[in-house]
């Protein structure tokens, strides 16, 4: 059972990714590589955001390829964490399950269990602008978490916070996904966070997947003169 890429080609008139690998389900992959090399591309091209025009994108066997976005069993976190400022963020949390808020008690009780599993439990009732920056990232995984998606994928969703927060975030989302049995792709740029949490690495350059194994396998500076300038 795997989250499976055959030949996945996005089309632009200035780049083309294609893109070919096989993830385990249940493993947390790393996507790495060099800035512009097609790491957002693959991410959106599996969400459903971008156009493919040619191959093959599939999960546990069934074929994504042709779905929309909200009927793709994927849930995307980015960097910008798209919470709306009115809302508490019990009520963007909630968002998760039902875009019109309409929630029963059972699925209050479902936000307020991922808001308790990113430590924000206390914080339920405060609206974005009175949070911190890691803080409105945990609410922003707390409703990818309520989606109960089978497939999360993270956008460089952490780069704007500093290194102390960045970790403590990454480590949070991968106990996360192994506690809830979730296949994760995520765009990790510093090898010791990667080799800390990834069971396999996927390095993107120049439009296609160029390398992927376990961490220990490809985070090598012998295994490529692209490899080598990404380890710096």
């Amino acid at each position: 059972m795997t989250l499976a890429l055959d030949q996945l080609t996005v089309t632009y008139p200035d780049f083309t990714g294609d893109y070919s690998a096989t993830i385990a389900t249940g493993a947390v992959a790393a996507v790495v590589g060099p800035s512009g090399g097609g790491k957002t591309t693959l991410l959106h091209a599996i969400a459903g955001f971008e156009p493919v025009t040619a191959g093959r994108v599939s999960l546990n066997g069934r074929d994504l390829t042709g779905l929309a976005p909200g009927d793709r069993p994927v849930a995307i976190l980015f960097q910008d964490n798209n919470l709306f400022a009115h809302l508490s963020a019990r009520a963007n949390v909630g968002l998760g399950l039902r875009p019109g808020l309409r929630l029963g008690p059972a699925e209050w009780a479902e936000v307020d269990a991922a808001l308790t599993a990113v430590e924000l439990g206390a914080e339920a009732e405060r609206r974005p602008a009175e949070l911190s920056g890691g803080q409105r990232q945990r609410v922003a995984l707390a409703r990818a978490l309520v989606m109960a998606r089978p497939l999360l994928l993270l956008d460089e969703p952490f780069g704007a916070l500093d290194p102390g927060l960045r970790k403590g975030m990454i480590r949070l989302v991968e106990r996360l996904a192994r506690q809830r049995g979730l296949t994760v792709l995520m765009t990790i740029h510093t090898p010791e966070d990667i080799r800390a949490i990834a069971d396999q690495v996927l390095f993107v350059a120049d439009g296609r997947i160029a390398d992927q194994g376990a961490p220990d396998e490809v985070l090598r500076p012998a295994r490529s003169p692209a490899m080598a300038a990404f380890l710096g």
